[in-house]
């Protein structure tokens, strides 16, 4: 059996694993880079394989870095199924079409810009795939339930366990039996943070041959999240009382109802009051209301604060805009809005349109709540530069930055330890993935020193044999 990295190594997005037993060749994750200058040019590369001979993919959730680049696995000739949880294909109706609006939306910008040129340049890149495109993909997606052992070839069986990371995460364990000797790989997916609002704790596993474990916050422990609301409510107060905006940038799905769970319990608390939220992301619209649909899967906090929700009593006011000129109305709002927009690293999408109107106000905030790739517009602001550009335009950055960490969708160090404290017995060999490269080699280190753990954090395109090729270990 084989073992490819071909993405999230020693980097957090572009998650995509490559299995090859004697009968059989599938994926785990086939998800986009995001951040840096090169990340739409590698997602334009040729896959490092023909997607006409894979048997099957496995996804651990609906995140873009994890999801996105599948339409463009069918669109090169995979017709394969797709298995993953019923919450995550239901998300992936709605995040693969708007992946897939966008990659045509940018294509078309850059045809136009083209045309303008004298003389024009090349023909600019067609998009990486096509609605038409995800809407094949969808219908390779087949849904499975959590905790059930599903049989995927003769010699292969899988089992889908919660993740608690966003709505349908989870935790891969898959046992692999080649001629007799079986083999249980496990892939942590994201991890999520135990004790976080809306979604049950992350299931522990006891046992492994082979585990792949995500370290995206490994070498860092999150604040106290009392005190990360806390200081959300001193924010948010207080930028309201100078006479600002709170802008807050958030992943579509997870961190957009996260935090409207967040505001609606302060609200039922009476720590704040009168708020005006504008939920500027058709796509976070429509998986807030899956989200509604999956109460199965809340913890029992969450449950009760739906129920008091549905009363409709000193409920927040909350406006979902979905057309573009609702989008554009709410730049006329010159304070007391919190806007909640998308993309969560600011990469693309209606948050740089706010962005762009409220940086330059001293007396607005912006509220960055979850993790910023390097090379991205939110890991700027956090780094705190002073001028950014945005459409072109040179931006000056007077807005205050806060960065709250507490709220953050995946597992912290103490957390990711304390789960791989539930392994009964170490893993025959843990790679160490979907972290930056400094994160995922303290982890690495941290497991090895806590445990005795033999761990590796694999490169770009590695390759190991199980059992395990011993001239061909990686540098921690």
């Amino acid at each position: 059996m084989k073992l490819t990295f071909l993405g999230a190594a020693r980097e957090v997005t572009g998650s995509c694993y490559l299995i090859e037993t004697g009968t059989l060749c599938f994926l785990v994750d086939c998800g986009m880079v995001q951040g840096g200058r090169t990340a739409e040019a590698r997602n334009r590369q040729s896959f490092a394989f023909d997607p006409k001979t894979l048997d099957f993919v496995l996804l651990t959730h609906a995140h873009i870095d994890h999801s996105g680049l599948l339409p463009k696995l069918t669109r090169k000739g995979f017709s394969g199924p797709i298995f993953t949880t019923a919450a995550t294909g239901d998300l992936l109706e709605v995040m693969l079409p708007d992946s897939a609006h966008i990659q045509e939306a940018e294509a078309e910008r850059a045809a136009r810009s083209n045309r303008k040129r004298k003389p024009a340049r090349a023909t600019p890149a067609p998009p990486i795939y096509t609605m038409e495109d995800a809407k094949n993909c969808l219908r390779q997606i087949r849904r499975v339930n959590y905790d059930e052992k599903i049989t995927l070839h003769s010699n292969v069986a899988c089992t889908f366990r919660d993740a608690g990371h966003i709505l349908g995460s989870a935790i891969l364990e898959l046992l692999i039996d080649e001629a007799g000797s079986p083999v249980k790989l496990v892939f942590s997916g994201d991890v999520g943070q135990p004790g976080r609002a809306i979604l049950r704790d992350p299931t522990r596993i006891a046992e492994a041959d082979i585990l792949v474990m995500e370290s995206t916050y490994g070498d860092r422990a999150h604040r106290d999240q009392v005190a990360t609301i806390d200081e959300m409510v001193t924010i948010i107060n207080e930028t309201h009382q100078r006479g600002g905006n709170v802008i807050i940038p958030a992943f579509a799905v997870g961190r957009t109802q996260e935090i409207l769970y967040h505001l609606n319990n302060l609200t039922r608390q009476g720590r704040l009051h009168d708020l005006s939220i504008f939920i500027d992301s058709p796509m976070a619209d429509r998986a807030t209301q899956i989200t509604k649909q999956h109460l199965d899967l809340f913890d029992e906090q969450a449950r009760g604060l739906a129920g008091w929700h549905n009363k409709g009593v000193n409920l927040p006011m909350m406006h979902f805009t979905a057309s573009v000129d609702e989008s554009k109305a709410i730049n006329r709002i010159r304070s007391g809005a919190i806007i909640i927009s998308a993309s969560g690293m600011c990469t693309a999408g209606r948050i740089r349109h706010h962005l762009l109107q409220n940086l330059p106000r001293p007396e607005c905030a912006v509220l960055i709540t979850g993790f910023q790739a390097q090379g991205t517009l939110g890991r700027r602001l956090v780094d705190g530069v002073k001028r950014v550009r945005i459409f072109g335009e040179d931006v000056p950055v007077r807005a205050s930055v806060h960065t709250l960490n507490g709220f953050s969708a995946h597992a912290d160090r103490p957390a990711l330890l304390d789960w791989a404290s539930g392994f009964r017995a170490p893993p025959g060999q843990v790679f160490i993935t979907h972290g930056e490269e400094h994160a995922a080699n303290f982890f690495a280190e941290a497991l090895g020193t806590e445990f005795g753990w033999t761990v590796s954090v694999p490169s770009l395109g590695d390759t190991f044999d199980w059992p395990l090729d011993a001239s061909r270990k990686v540098d921690k």
